[in-house]
């Protein structure tokens, strides 16, 4: 089932290889991150910032991600990294240069 989550915060991913991409996500998705750390799919997940503006370009990644992905629960068996669209990227780019991060 599609959930409609609200994202307000920058976080920062390492996958098990070593690399690292930036995400847009909330406290519950980054609790998330957080046990996939714990349960050895990804290597860290850090809160880059908090309470991002509820800007055009987070409503328009926020619209995408609802309607693209279902949110995990606790039983979660692996870490699904959200796969962006051309488009998407360009948007993820605009939020975290509206935010100077990155």
């Amino acid at each position: 089932m599609k959930s409609h989550e609200t994202l307000d915060l920058i976080e920062q991913i390492t996958r098990l290889d070593g690399t690292k991409y930036m995400e847009i996500s909330n406290m519950v998705q980054n609790g998330r991150a957080e046990l996939a750390a714990e349960r050895g799919f990804i290597k860290e997940v850090r809160i880059l910032q908090l309470n991002i503006p509820h800007s055009e370009h987070v409503i328009n990644y926020e619209n995408y991600i609802n309607e693209n992905f279902e949110m995990p629960d606790e039983s979660m068996d692996h870490f699904e990294e959200w796969t962006k669209t051309p488009e998407m990227e360009k948007e993820v780019a605009m939020i975290l240069k509206e935010n100077h991060v990155g």
